[in-house]
């Protein structure tokens, strides 16, 4: 009968990856384990996850929690559903664009509330939802240019109150819910492309209503605006402004009479047609643009005031600065910048990266006037520190290499590996003169003599009179 052997646990010796798994194995399988989170067809870099051009006609299994940016674009993506993203809580930057997505589905960006980015361009969406976009409250850019789009919902974009920037340019699009963007909803929004669409008329009265950011970055050119009074009313006012929409595209704003598109005309360019009209009074007031310059030393407080020549009681101020932005009084979150109710704007301590244009706008509600104020702000370094900093380090490498050189070449040098040999020390109390005079005599019957001599002299160690030890070298 064979007996069995009780089990050995491995030792420190006897221990194989074989026997035992280890820690090293269990980390080899985790990393197994976290490599499988990033699919085959994609590319997976630090934060960053790209499927593009993977021929994808749905979404991956499995992908990657850690994802800040995730490009899906040029696929074959048709459908999209609930969670489709779910529990990326890091995601930021969502990039679909050149797919084959005709409808969004409910809840397709659940648990994705961080995306501030958002792709959807050159797809074959339609109308554009109201819960496309719900639980997006961080989302900053949307694209939606070169779809199919010929509707958008009133309260599509209603929640998304940190949206700056809005593209619906190359679509189908005939009505826009202008109505539904005000100071309060979109305090942020400076751009809103809405050209090369299908719109003939227009609700002028919405536009007219829209906040002042959103009507100075608002793209109406390569539409199918109908010619009337009305129309070149609000244009003739926001060219009046010299608002860069109408300044860049001013070939590209037309309209026809009675739709006919042979009759079109670049009224920006054209304007006898429409002096028979009548401009309102509150729109044909000229913009006031005022000038000036002011020069601050880093560190220094500066006051930029805002001198109007609006006569209201109900005005409002709003600064555009280069390194802040627009500035208003709910929009401050900056202890050393303060926005006064006459328009003086001050901030404490000025910074060489406040140098620029500092643009005033004060606006009278009631009458619907505005005006605006510039100033030029040049930082100034204090004349202590005017030296140039390229110069102090090019002065510290020079002295630094002086020292180096100083070092190498005129300092003794100290390392074992470098000592030269002293000179012979021939000791002259140490020995008595029976046995110097053996030392330098030099005979056959005293040359053994000699060599033990001049072992015990150069070669073992001496005590001084102190008693302490000295080793001669060689």
């Amino acid at each position: 009968m064979q007996v069995l052997e009780p089990l050995k646990y491995p030792t420190s010796k006897n221990m194989t990856f074989g026997l035992y798994p280890g820690p090293l194995l269990v980390l080899l399988c985790l990393f197994c384990s976290s490599e499988e989170t990033c699919p085959a067809m994609c590319l997976c870099m630090s934060d960053t996850v790209s499927c593009s051009f993977s021929g994808l006609s749905k979404l991956p299994l499995s992908l990657p929690l850690f994802s800040v940016t995730l490009d899906l674009s040029h696929n074959n993506l048709s459908w999209l559903g609930w969670g489709s993203f779910n529990n990326m809580s890091r995601l930021e930057n969502l990039q679909i664009a050149h797919n084959q997505l005709s409808k969004l589905r409910h809840g397709v960006f659940h648990n994705t509330t961080g995306i501030r980015h958002l792709d959807l361009s050159s797809n074959k969406l339609r109308v554009v939802e109201q819960h496309y976009f719900q639980g997006l409250w961080k989302l900053e850019e949307l694209l939606l240019f070169n779809n199919k789009i010929v509707q958008v919902e009133a309260g599509t974009l209603s929640s998304l109150r940190s949206l700056k920037k809005v593209y619906f340019s190359l679509n189908q699009i005939t009505h826009f819910p202008f109505f539904s963007i005000q100071d309060h909803s979109h305090p942020f929004l400076t751009m809103l492309d809405l050209s090369s669409n299908r719109m003939a008329r227009l609700p002028w009265e919405d536009l007219k209503a829209l906040p002042g950011l959103v009507q100075r970055g608002l793209y109406l050119h390569n539409n199918s605006l109908i010619c009337d009074c009305s129309m070149y009313s609000v244009f003739w006012h926001w060219d009046l402004k010299g608002y860069g929409s109408l300044k860049d595209f001013r070939d590209e704003h037309t309209c026809s009479f009675n739709g006919d598109h042979r009759s079109s005309i670049r009224f920006l360019r054209h304007t006898r047609v429409f002096h028979n009209c009548t401009l309102d009074k509150t729109i044909s007031q000229p913009l006031t643009t005022l000038l000036s310059t002011v020069f601050v030393s880093e560190g220094d407080p500066v006051h930029l005031d805002c001198p109007t020549s609006l006569n209201g009681t109900d005005l409002s101020f709003t600064w555009l600065s280069p390194r802040k932005g627009y500035i208003t009084q709910d929009s401050i979150n900056d202890t050393l910048i303060h926005l006064f109710p006459n328009g003086t704007l001050e901030i404490q301590h000025v910074k060489v990266n406040d140098t620029g244009p500092y643009v005033c706008t004060a606006m009278d509600i009631t009458q619907a006037l505005n005006a605006t104020w510039e100033v030029n702000v040049t930082v100034l370094l204090p004349e202590g520190e005017s030296f140039n900093t390229g110069y102090t380090t090019l002065l510290g490498c020079l002295v630094t290499m002086v020292l180096v050189l100083i070092y190498l070449y005129l300092t003794p040098c100290r390392c074992s590996c470098c000592k030269q040999p002293k000179p012979p020390v021939i000791p002259i109390a140490t020995y008595d003169p029976s046995t110097l005079a053996s030392i330098f005599s030099y005979s056959t019957r005293d040359q053994p003599k000699i060599q033990t001599n001049k072992h015990v002299a150069f070669m073992e160690p001496m005590m001084s009179d102190e008693g302490n030890e000295w080793i001669p070298e060689s």
